[in-house]
């Protein structure tokens, strides 16, 4: 089941960037950065509501361990999304989204350390095979040498590393709760989505100085944003409780073809050989890590 909801949030989350990156030039990296999360809350909030109907309440640890993981799962997606979209306006649409591809091996890492799952062989090959395909896909060759110079390289390895260390704080966070693990998934989104919009529109309407701020750019394309986005954030909760979330992200590797659409059609983005062999070469990391899973 991990499998076909995982594809759903890669889905969803490729046309929600396509429109983040056109609500990023019209409005500012802000304001697209908060609208995935105070757009999404709504439609997040009627989904726990199914949620407590369908498959029951959860109960919350007496520790601070959810709380602190669902933090910090918060903080970083806003920094990680913050840091893609600067990738948009130094790089371009497919860079962004290719380096912060790297979230994949970084969380299977991450989670050797603050989770218990561990990773085939194959697995690992797997992993290891997109995150190189990215690489192949989004690194200038002929200026190699001063590769750890550029700033699109650097903001797009922050991003991926922000992204996993949200990808394996959501999991521990889902984890920490007593319930059905659906509504344990859905009840830590609500909290994320919640506390990034608080944060982001408190700093919205202080350096704009307008308490409306929030709501008053482009209120059809935020929304589309926040649509998509929650769509795909309930999957990718959900996927991230269910299975290994390095896993999770190496199969989400499939948004890449989303990418090559987009960025060919709506962004008018020239699409090299090298990254049509980055993209075999991620194509073969899903299959690997696909295969490794499916018994």
């Amino acid at each position: 089941m991990w499998i076909f909801i995982t594809l759903f949030a890669a889905g969803c989350q490729s046309i929600r960037t396509a429109y983040q990156n056109t609500l990023a030039r019209e409005t500012g990296f802000l304001h697209a950065t908060l609208s995935r999360s105070l757009y999404g809350l709504p439609l997040v909030s009627l989904y726990l509501i199914i949620c407590y109907f369908a498959f029951g309440w959860i109960q919350f640890p007496s520790g601070s361990l959810f709380w602190v993981t669902a933090s910090v799962c918060a903080i970083a997606q806003v920094i990680a999304t913050y840091l893609m979209l600067k990738v948009f306006q130094s790089g371009s649409f497919t860079l962004g989204i290719l380096l912060a591809k790297t979230e994949a091996v970084l969380a299977a890492l991450i989670g050797l350390v603050l989770l218990d799952f561990t990773l085939t062989l194959v697995s690992w090959l797997g992993v290891a095979l997109g995150v190189i395909g990215a690489f192949v896909m989004s690194v200038k060759w002929q200026n190699i040498k001063q590769v750890h110079k550029d700033t699109s390289l650097l903001f797009g390895l922050g991003s991926g590393f922000c992204f996993a260390l949200s990808t394996v704080t959501a999991s521990l966070a889902s984890h920490s709760l007593q319930g059905s693990i659906i509504t344990s998934a859905g009840v830590t989104l609500f909290y994320v989505l919640a506390l990034q919009s608080v944060i982001l529109c408190g700093i919205q309407m202080a350096k704009e100085r307008d308490l409306l701020a929030p709501i008053r750019k482009n209120i059809v394309l935020s929304t589309k944003v926040g649509v998509f986005s929650s769509l795909g954030s309930i999957a990718w909760f959900t996927a991230f409780a269910l299975m290994n979330p390095a896993l999770v992200k190496t199969l989400g590797q499939v948004e890449i073809l989303g990418t090559l659409y987009f960025s060919k059609k709506r962004f008018a983005e020239r699409i090299t050989k090298q990254q049509w062999l980055g993209g075999a070469m991620i194509v073969a990391s899903v299959i690997l890590v696909v295969s490794s899973t499916i018994k």
